[in-house]
């Protein structure tokens, strides 16, 4: 794939999203002059510990995708099993296609060209809702979560999210921190 079919598709997919938005996030451009990087907003899912969030993500794509997935990274701190403490994401879909050399991967679930960026967000939103503690990026959340999922929201408020409104006020208060 050569990087002018790459930038096409990803204008296609952008001029689709705007066309046709997704319920749970919307995408656009960081700059209008990059393609290759795309800003993200992800409404926390319903029933989840992030409902009522609103979280800032960045794309940045490589010059040859789809062959290669891109990047993912939080903008608005969030605390949760399958993000880092830098903010990236580490789910299945995102990462390079072949053979999981830990094991904890099927080929199939990894990075495959027919994704796009609603596949993508559609994924991250499910790995909001459903963490994935098999393989995490942030062992200390995973920990917490395995451990008493109880407890696992009141960890939250303490990442003092600026852009985003939590429904912790009820926790912020009980003593749990």
């Amino acid at each position: 794939m050569t990087e002018l079919q790459s930038a096409l598709l990803l204008r296609r997919q952008l001029a689709e999203l705007n066309k046709n938005p997704v319920e749970g996030f919307s995408a656009g451009l960081i700059d209008d002059n990059d393609l290759y990087r795309w800003e993200v907003l992800i409404i926390g899912p319903p029933d989840t510990l992030y409902e009522g969030g609103v979280f800032k993500a960045h794309l940045t794509f490589p010059k040859d995708y789809p062959l290669r997935p891109p990047k993912m990274k939080f903008i608005t701190e969030i605390w949760h099993p399958n993000v880092d403490k830098n903010g990236d994401v580490c789910i299945s879909i995102l990462h390079e296609p072949g053979e999981d050399k830990y094991g904890y991967e099927k080929p199939e679930e990894r990075w495959l060209p027919i994704h796009t960026v609603e596949t993508i967000m559609i994924s991250v939103i499910s790995m909001l809702a459903d963490p994935n503690g098999d393989s995490p990026a942030n062992v200390d959340a995973a920990g917490l979560q395995l451990r008493n999922t109880a407890l696992f929201p009141c960890t939250l408020p303490t990442y003092r999210w600026t852009s985003v409104v939590t429904s912790w006020q009820t926790l912020a208060g009980s003593g749990l921190r």
